[in-house]
């Protein structure tokens, strides 16, 4: 099973995410959730263009990967759960919501750590916020979570479908969570207890610091409830707050070409007022 699993893994990563990627902009072109500030065209070209140019870095470094680094874990029995004996429904279920808390753990350190925030403000510079902002990544910061994930996943000897399962959810849930599109108030105040949605995650892509720092969950909830990060709502209302940071405001840092130089420039001052 691990080797068809391996066979198929760029297949099945790939069809999920072309999946969800096209069922989030027709759902965000029927009922999106705010009005966007910037074209489409401008913002779509830079953030599917990083995509590319991701994908092609990563499988050129690190070919098969995380999946290839479960499979070394298990041949050399490396791990907790290539130790200890459980059941292997109790070692995938364990191994994804673990993997969940060590990506939060992560975006809470990308957040803290200036010179790891140099790479993630990338992310957060998006003028507007539609499923496209959840794919938007520097290369280096891709290239750096990949490390993080493969030590995780080694720490934890986490099983190959466990990790082929969450990356498959992590890929899908940071799109889903960064839709433009509208829920019920009541089905996201009911979802919200286990999925992060849209309207959370949008409070942590607010210009006021003090709400980018909060709400790091990109699939559950539960951690940014369990360590105190959790905010409901924004300050201003969602339809009223403002997106991206308090700097790199000009459309042209939209461009793919700014996009990769963004953290090796000191950040523009917002233009004076009158």
């Amino acid at each position: 099973m691990t080797d068809n699993l391996l066979g198929h893994e760029t297949a099945i990563r790939l069809g999920f995410f072309f999946a969800v990627l096209t069922a989030m902009a027709a759902w965000e072109a029927l009922v999106p959730r705010r009005r966007l500030s910037q074209p489409k065209m401008l913002r779509w070209t830079g953030n599917l263009g990083i995509v590319a140019v991701n994908t092609l870095i990563v499988r050129a470094l690190f070919p098969a990967v995380p999946v290839t680094a479960a499979l070394i874990a298990a041949d050399r029995g490396w791990g907790v759960f290539n130790m200890v004996a459980v059941p292997d429904w109790l070692a995938v279920a364990a191994s994804v919501v673990l993997l969940d808390l060590a990506i939060y753990g992560q975006h809470v350190m990308f957040h803290a750590v200036p010179a790891f925030w140099r790479l993630h403000r990338m992310h957060h510079a998006d003028l507007d916020f539609d499923v496209t902002t959840g794919i938007r990544f520097h290369p280096l910061e891709i290239v750096l979570s990949v490390f993080i994930k493969m030590a995780a996943i080694i720490v934890l000897g986490a099983p190959a479908v466990a990790v082929l399962i969450f990356e498959v959810l992590l890929n899908a849930t940071s799109m889903f969570n960064h839709g433009n599109v509208s829920l019920p108030a009541a089905f996201d105040w009911v979802l919200r207890w286990v999925v992060v949605t849209p309207d959370m995650h949008r409070v942590h892509h607010s210009v006021i610091r003090t709400e980018t720092d909060s709400n790091f969950g990109f699939n559950l909830t539960w951690w940014d409830r369990l360590f105190g990060t959790y905010r409901r709502q924004p300050e201003k209302g969602h339809d009223a707050m403002t997106i991206g940071l308090p700097v790199f405001r000009d459309p042209k840092w939209l461009r793919l070409d700014r996009l990769v130089i963004q953290p090796f420039v000191d950040p523009p001052l917002p233009a004076a007022g009158p």
